[in-house]
C-alpha cells in the first residue's frame, strides 16, 4: 500500500511536500526560465530532495525507487511537475562508462557544470538507424537523430547506434565535435526544450563507447524505464492536485448550485477520486517490485500507461467541470493539460507500450500482467 511507509520515508516525503508548496508559489510571470531553475535548485538542495537522484560517491543519497517514487509524488501532489532544477543530474547510463568518461564528463555533470542529452528516436523517413564502424582508434558514426531529449543546450549526447558487424551500442558524443550538426531546437508542449541531430562522419575515441558493445539497446531501454517510472510518479501525485482542485471549487459553489446539479458533480469527483487511488496505489506497488530486484519492466509500463492515462482524464474532466478560469493560462489546470498531453507520448506511446506488454507477456512470458 502506498502509506505503509517507514519514519525515513515519510520524512522525504514531508521534505518533498514542503519543497512543491514553495516552488509552487514562485512567481513564474515576474521570473525568466533560468531564475526559476536557479531558485527550484537552491530551494531543492536546503530541502535535500535536490540530492535524492545522485549517488553517494558523489555526494548524493542514492534513493532507492520506492524514495524517488515517495518524493516525485508529493511533489506532484503541490501541482509540481519535472521542473530543472528539482533534482540533481543522475548518472543514468554514465554509471558503466569508461574511468576516462566518468572524470571527463560525468563528474561536471553531476556538479551541474555540464548538460547532456538522450538520441534514441531515428526520423520517421530514415533509410537506416544511425550507425558506427571501427575506424583507427575509434568509431566513425553517420546518422539522425530526430528527438534528442535535453538536447536543445547538450554538451554530449548518449547516443544508440547500429555498430557495424557488433550489434546496438550505446555511445557518448559531443555536440561540438566535427560533422554534429544541430538540425533544430524545438520545444514540447510541457516547456521542455529538445532538438534534431545529424551525424556526418563523426570521430568518436574508442572509449566514448558506454558500456559493453553490442548491448546498448538494453541499456537504452533500462534509461528509458526508470524514466517512465519518473513521469508515473509525478502523474500520480498531479492526479491528487487535479482532484484538490475540483473540490476547493466544488466548497466554493456549494451554495450557488441546485442540489440536483451539485450532487451529479460530486459523483463525478468521486470517480475521479477513485481513479486518482487506483493510479497512486499501482505506481507504488511497481516502485516495491523494483527495489526488491524483480523483472517489472511490464509493470513499469503499465504504471506509466495507468497514470498518464488516468491525469489526462481527471484533468480534462476537471477543466470542464470548473469551467472557463481553468482555461487561463495563470489557471494551475492549464499547465497540467499541457504536460499531461506529453506524458502520454514521452518514452512510448500508451499504444506502443500496451504492445510491448502483450509482446511480454503472450511471447516472452515475462513481468505478472
Amino acid at each position: 500500500m502506498p502509506d505503509f511507509l517507514n519514519d525515513a520515508q515519510r520524512d522525504i516525503q514531508q521534505r518533498a511536500d514542503s519543497l512543491g508548496r514553495r516552488v509552487a508559489s514562485l512567481d513564474a510571470d515576474a521570473l525568466e526560465d533560468h531564475q526559476i531553475e536557479r531558485e527550484t535548485r537552491a530551494l531543492s538542495k536546503r530541502a535535500g530532495i535536490f540530492f535524492l537522484t545522485q549517488p553517494t560517491e558523489f555526494g548524493g543519497t542514492g534513493a532507492t525507487c520506492l524514495e524517488m517514487t515517495i518524493a516525485r509524488e508529493a511533489l506532484g501532489s503541490c501541482g509540481v511537475g519535472h521542473l530543472p532544477g528539482l533534482f540533481g543530474p543522475t548518472p543514468g547510463l554514465l554509471a558503466q562508462a569508461s574511468e576516462h568518461v566518468r572524470n571527463k564528463f560525468l563528474k561536471p555533470y553531476l556538479a551541474g557544470e555540464m548538460k547532456g542529452g538522450f538520441g534514441f528516436t531515428e526520423p520517421s523517413d530514415a533509410e537506416r538507424h544511425t550507425w558506427a564502424q571501427y575506424e583507427g582508434d575509434g568509431l566513425l558514426i553517420n546518422g539522425q537523430k530526430s528527438y534528442v531529449t535535453g538536447g536543445s543546450h547538450a554538451d554530449f549526447i548518449n547516443t544508440l547506434v547500429e555498430l557495424e558487424n557488433v550489434g546496438p551500442a550505446m555511445v557518448l558524443i559531443e555536440t561540438n565535435s566535427p560533422g554534429v550538426q544541430i538540425i533544430r531546437r524545438f520545444g514540447s508542449i510541457d516547456g521542455s526544450h529538445h532538438a534534431s541531430f545529424s551525424f556526418t562522419d563523426v570521430h568518436v575515441p574508442s572509449e566514448h563507447i558506454i558500456g559493453d558493445a553490442g548491448a546498448g539497446m538494453k541499456r537504452a531501454l533500462d534509461q528509458v524505464n526508470a524514466v517512465r517510472m519518473a513521469i508515473a510518479a509525478n502523474c500520480a501525485g498531479l492526479c491528487g492536485f487535479v482532484c484538490d482542485q475540483v473540490a476547493d471549487h466544488l466548497d466554493r459553489i456549494a451554495s450557488s448550485t441546485t442540489p440536483g446539479n451539485h450532487q451529479a458533480v460530486r459523483v463525478q469527483f468521486g470517480k475521479m477520486r477513485a481513479q486518482a487511488y487506483a493510479a497512486r496505489s499501482v505506481v507504488y506497488r511497481t516502485a516495491r517490485l523494483v527495489d526488491h530486484g524483480d523483472n517489472a519492466v511490464n509493470e513499469v509500463m503499465a504504471s506509466k500507461i495507468l497514470a498518464t492515462e488516468a491525469l489526462s482524464s481527471l484533468v480534462d474532466l476537471a477543466i470542464q467541470i470548473i469551467g472557463g478560469e481553468a482555461l487561463a493560462d495563470s489557471h494551475p489546470l492549464a499547465s497540467v493539460f499541457r504536460s499531461a498531453r506529453a506524458t502520454r507520448l514521452a518514452e512510448g506511446s500508451t499504444e506502443v507500450l500496451h504492445g510491448h506488454i502483450a509482446r511480454g507477456y503472450l511471447d516472452l512470458h515475462l513481468g505478472r500482467i
